[in-house]
């Protein structure tokens, strides 16, 4: 476990000294930033015209959002190899390469890819973040600091396991996963939205199948003293582990039937 982490850390490296040779690497990260920062205005504008809904507010909104975010952007930075799996290393057939060296396939493809234009989600999500707790009174002690550790923690296992079984559903489909941006991008948005008027179906379906509300809402509930359950606020992990756990499943039963592009 040691080797492949200081493996994945000299691919990241080499990345990053690569992606700094790019003199307009900033112009990219400021994109970034302003496109996160500016996703939530339609959100911003309904509550400054509307109001609060109910116990709703915008400030509670907007720390869901942000943990979620920022979790998103931890997975996209350091698992970008697999976002990039199904296009570059199934249809293009590079991941042949990958199976003759005598080191982890999971290493070499989560570490394959890395932009640093990525990390500004992270960035971009913390500040989002800091701003609703001030708004909302919420301290940064031990407890609310534990609490969002384990929570970008887990969010980050659980989207690095949506792009891992991304990538072990590409090996049958040959890169038609469109779809799975549905629980990528897509799966922020509903963030957004009160979870107590969310329909029920997407309450289940992101809690159970895809614990987004256990890494987002579950967390912020907890550090708001929202809930009367603040022992959800400590799931997120197992939860992201646990949803990782079954990704790899997939990945590995891909890549046992996976047949070479040149055969």
């Amino acid at each position: 476990m040691l080797k492949e982490f200081v493996l994945y850390r000299k691919y990241i490296k080499l990345h990053l000294l690569s992606e700094l040779e790019y003199k307009g690497w900033w112009i990219m990260f400021l994109m970034v930033v302003i496109t996160v920062i500016s996703e939530p205005t339609a959100i911003i504008l309904m509550f400054s015209r509307f109001g609060n809904i109910g116990d709703w507010t915008l400030e509670r909104i907007l720390l869901i959002y942000s943990i979620a975010i920022t979790s998103f952007g931890l997975a996209e930075s350091l698992c970008r190899g697999f976002d990039y799996f199904p296009y570059r290393m199934v249809r293009g057939g590079d991941f042949d390469r990958l199976l003759l060296r005598p080191k982890s396939l999971f290493t070499q493809v989560a570490a394959s890819y890395f932009h640093i234009h990525r990390l500004a989600r992270v960035f971009a999500g913390m500040g989002i973040m800091l701003w609703a707790c001030s708004r909302l009174g919420i301290g940064l002690s031990i407890y609310n600091v534990a609490i969002l550790a384990l929570a970008l923690t887990g969010g980050m296992l659980m989207y690095a396991g949506v792009f891992v079984m991304c990538s072990g559903v590409s090996f049958f489909t040959i890169g038609a996963t469109d779809w799975i941006y549905i629980f990528t991008n897509a799966s922020c948005e509903t963030t957004r939205i009160p979870v107590d008027h969310m329909p029920q179906v997407l309450r289940r379906l992101f809690t159970f199948f895809m614990p987004m509300l256990v890494i987002s809402y579950f967390p912020a509930s907890a550090m708001g003293g929202w809930g009367e359950h603040a022992w959800r606020g400590w799931l997120a992990l197992p939860a992201g582990a646990l949803f990782l756990s079954f990704s790899m499943l997939i990945w590995k039963f891909g890549v046992r039937h996976y047949k070479s592009t040149g055969s």
